[in-house]
């Protein structure tokens, strides 16, 4: 077949396509002019006064008017925003009711009424005892507002000096509890003639009716002022004193008291006395370097205050950890100690809630071994100028004390029933930090950085980095002194610390 003969069967099998397409708009065309033919006629129908009413038929219906725009209002304009961002809206009023919840909550929790019970002669009742140091603002700002809540408050005190502090005072319903813990028999007999005293018959004015005294709560706290040093700084010495001073001393205390707590005094209707151990939190949640020692003691502590709580609960006596934050305690810490503690920190900073004292512990670098510059003197600074190695926020002073006592109120009046409360100043935000956060952010985030350049090694024993202090070569523990012995002395080549 040709190419012509093939064109022209080409053009004859189009044909049927376009007159099927020619042939549709025809009829369309048709169709919309019939249409308009008939509605014609019908309004010319319609409105023809011959044809009678009941055939004449009706006209088309009127075009429905054109609709205008008006502005939308304010309600229609958030109508239709929320109806585009559910999810956000979802995330506002969740917020939003959060706050509320909280605002409305703290304004309760402050306009409390917080007063302890009395006798109906008007006498005192409730009698709570402070463990602590009387030097420790912790420690006289919590009495002084227990003794304006109307509890007696005892203070235990291990010295004449502890007791003059106490009378100073000048509260008569704070008093001193003189108890040796480091002798145990004449501390029992101390506990022994406290409990006497509870259960001995007390009026307030001469003729009025008599009452017994009741033990609310022991508060257990701890020293709170802590060395800051690198390790290899820090002598045996004072690793000895430290254990003895702020572990071994808190847990003798309590263990002293653990037969008055479970005595009950001969009355099983009145409610068990409580007990509240306090520790700093921020430091020992998330163990920066140069904190071994506040570090090692307060975890000691808080380990120490789970295992008490699983043996008294059995005994429905209640042991509540408070973890504290930072708090301004600058009312309660003497104007030359502040001054003292500012000069002798690293980087002239202060931290009244954590410190809570004078810095007497302080070090500087200045006081190390030449090695020990060389290997953590620029991340010790580093760290010591950072927001999260102080425990506080730059700018803000730390939480109110105001806090602090209703929250310790709370839990001795039974309000609160929490194994742990943090209050304070970064004392969650610490918590979560510790918990979460990967360590090697926590320790960039202060500042500390690799060292690539260190001191060679020296055998004088006044660069041993256990030296403790500079110009000295020796450290005592128990009596005991020490000397760091070169490596070439001995096989193998370690260094050691050999008893003189």
């Amino acid at each position: 077949m040709s190419a012509d003969d093939q064109a022209f069967l080409d053009v004859l099998s189009s044909i049927p396509t376009d007159a099927k397409r020619y042939s549709g708009d025809v009829a369309d065309y048709i169709d919309k002019q019939v249409e308009k033919a008939a509605d014609l006629l019908k309004d010319t129908l319609a409105k023809a006064p011959w044809i009678p009413e009941s055939i004449r038929p009706r006209p088309p219906p009127p075009e429905p008017p054109k609709l205008i725009a008006l502005p939308s209002s304010a309600y229609e304009k958030v109508q239709d925003w929320v109806t585009k961002h559910k999810i956000l809206t979802g995330v506002i009023v969740l917020t939003t009711g959060i706050v509320v919840y909280r605002t409305y909550r703290n304004s309760r929790y402050c306009r409390k009424t917080r007063r302890a019970k009395r006798a109906r002669s008007g006498g005192r009742l409730e009698v709570v005892v402070l463990a602590g140091s009387p030097t420790l603002p912790l420690t006289r700002s919590l009495s002084l507002d227990l003794e304006r809540k109307g509890f007696v408050v005892f203070i235990v005190c291990n010295t004449i000096e502890d007791e003059i502090m106490v009378q100073n005072l000048a509260r008569p319903d704070i008093r001193p509890l003189t108890i040796d813990i480091t002798d145990p028999p004449s501390a029992g007999s101390s506990i022994e003639r406290f409990a006497h005293y509870l259960q001995d018959r007390h009026s307030p004015v001469p003729g009025a009716k008599h009452h017994h005294l009741t033990l609310k709560a022991v508060l257990l706290i701890p020293s709170l002022a802590y060395q800051t040093s690198p390790i290899a700084t820090i002598p045996p010495s004072s690793f000895a004193d430290l254990f003895n001073t702020h572990l071994l001393h808190p847990i003798l205390t309590i263990q002293a008291f653990l037969p008055l707590l479970t005595a009950r005094l001969g009355s099983s209707d009145k409610a068990p006395p409580k007990v509240l151990v306090f520790t700093p939190s921020i430091i020992s949640s998330i163990n920066p370097p140069f904190h071994a020692p506040e570090a090692t003691v307060c975890s000691a502590l808080s380990a120490f205050t789970e295992v008490l709580a699983a043996e008294l609960r059995p005994l429905s006596i209640p042991v509540t950890h408070i973890q504290l934050g930072t708090f301004d305690f600058q009312g309660f810490t003497p104007e030359k100690s502040h001054q003292t503690a500012q000069q002798q920190r690293p980087g002239n900073s202060y931290q009244p809630g954590l410190l809570m004292g004078p810095a007497e512990n302080a070090e500087t670098p200045l006081a190390w071994p030449e090695s020990a510059r060389h290997a953590y003197g620029r991340n010790y600074v580093s760290q010591s100028a950072s927001a999260i190695a102080v425990g506080r926020i730059r700018g803000l002073r730390g939480s109110s004390l105001r806090s602090l006592h209703n929250a310790v109120f709370d839990v001795i009046d039974g309000s609160n029933t929490s194994g742990v409360v943090r209050i304070g100043l970064g004392a969650s935000v610490y918590g979560f930090v510790g918990r979460w956060v990967p360590r090697g952010l926590v320790s960039w985030m202060m500042g500390i950085r690799r060292v690539d350049e260190l001191a060679s090694w020296s055998s004088s024993g006044g660069d041993s980095p256990r030296a403790g202090s500079a110009g000295s070569s020796s450290g005592s523990a128990g009596g005991m002194d020490y000397v760091s012995v070169p490596v070439g002395d001995l096989p193998g080549g370690a260094d050691v610390w050999r008893e003189l």
